[in-house]
């Protein structure tokens, strides 16, 4: 069962895909990874979300960016989106996944910061799982010492 479900909204988001899943191999989370586009298979995205044994969502969409917010509104769990650069330096999609409406929060990392999106999905998961919490620990002093 996958601790974390990556969504990606097309196969050129794949890059960014491979570091959020870097960084949740080296801490041994289990992931799956999609690529289910929000306008072009909103169906399938729906369905995907709802069935999914994930605990934290990772989406990373570029453009308009609405991957983000079409997850958040078919889940209570945490959705996390990462904006990705394409057009105007990435400020359109970062500003289109910050601006979510009340109720339907999207948690956001800076433009094509996907190891932090899977560090800060990493820290959900350790909430609630001492180990990892000790890893991210070392992997923080390892950081600070470097």
């Amino acid at each position: 069962m996958a601790n974390v479900s990556i969504i990606i909204g097309s196969t050129s988001d794949q890059e960014l895909g491979d570091k959020a899943t870097q960084i949740l191999d080296d801490f041994g989370v289990t992931y799956d990874l999609q690529v289910i586009s929000a306008h072009r298979n909103p169906e399938k995205l729906a369905e995907y979300v709802k069935k999914s044994p994930a605990k934290v969502f990772i989406t990373i969409a570029g453009l308009a960016a609405a991957l983000p917010g079409v997850v958040a509104a078919q889940t209570i769990k945490p959705v996390i989106g990462v904006p990705k650069e394409v057009k105007l330096g990435g400020l359109d999609s970062l500003l289109s996944i910050v601006q979510m409406p009340t109720g339907v929060p999207v948690a956001t990392v800076g433009i094509d910061g996907a190891k932090n999106a899977s560090l800060l999905a990493i820290e959900i998961l350790a909430l609630q799982d001492e180990k990892l919490a000790e890893k991210l620990n070392e992997y923080r002093e390892k950081r600070a010492r470097s």
